[in-house]
């Protein structure tokens, strides 16, 4: 009789079989981010890397954006933002309109990171669809949208 309990001996569903092969090859692809961030012997941590990310696509961002966009604590985005400060990664401003509020962008050196970071990972996504041809490159991504199409409408 097989032992529904035992993961190894239990045979996983075609669909759920998916999502483990998904959940894996990006618990391999963020080991490889976090390897990237140690190789440039940063004194970083993925979650600031993730937050210096997020204000380069978004200068002029604030930290409730930051809150909204992550769906983190606020308290605890509060004490990354002073520590990436605290580093110079980091540069702030009064809002003009809201003097309670505090824009956000990087600074020289924080872009200097990210450019670099980002560079390294243009190269690791490289890797990791090597071998695949343009057609089949755009057949997983139309795929990938679809699946992620219908996790959105069950939200709904």
């Amino acid at each position: 009789m097989q032992n529904k309990v035992d993961n190894v001996n239990y045979k996983l569903s075609d669909a759920h079989g998916l999502f483990e092969q998904l959940h894996l090859l990006m618990h391999v692809f963020r080991a490889q981010q976090f390897r990237l961030i140690r190789e440039q012997a940063l004194d970083m941590t993925h979650m600031e890397y993730k937050a210096l990310g997020f204000f380069a696509r978004h200068p002029h961002a604030t930290l409730s954006d930051l809150v909204t966009h992550s769906g983190r604590d606020k308290a605890q985005l509060a004490r990354l933002i002073t520590d990436l400060r605290k580093k110079g990664l980091l540069d702030a401003q009064p809002d003009e309109h809201d003097r309670r509020s505090t824009r956000l962008n990087l600074s020289a050196q924080g872009a200097a990171i990210i450019h670099g970071l980002q560079e390294a990972e243009h190269a690791l996504s490289a890797q990791a669809v090597q071998g695949l041809s343009e057609e089949e490159h755009q057949q997983l991504l139309r795929l990938l949208k679809k699946v992620g199409s219908n996790l959105d409408k069950s939200q709904e």
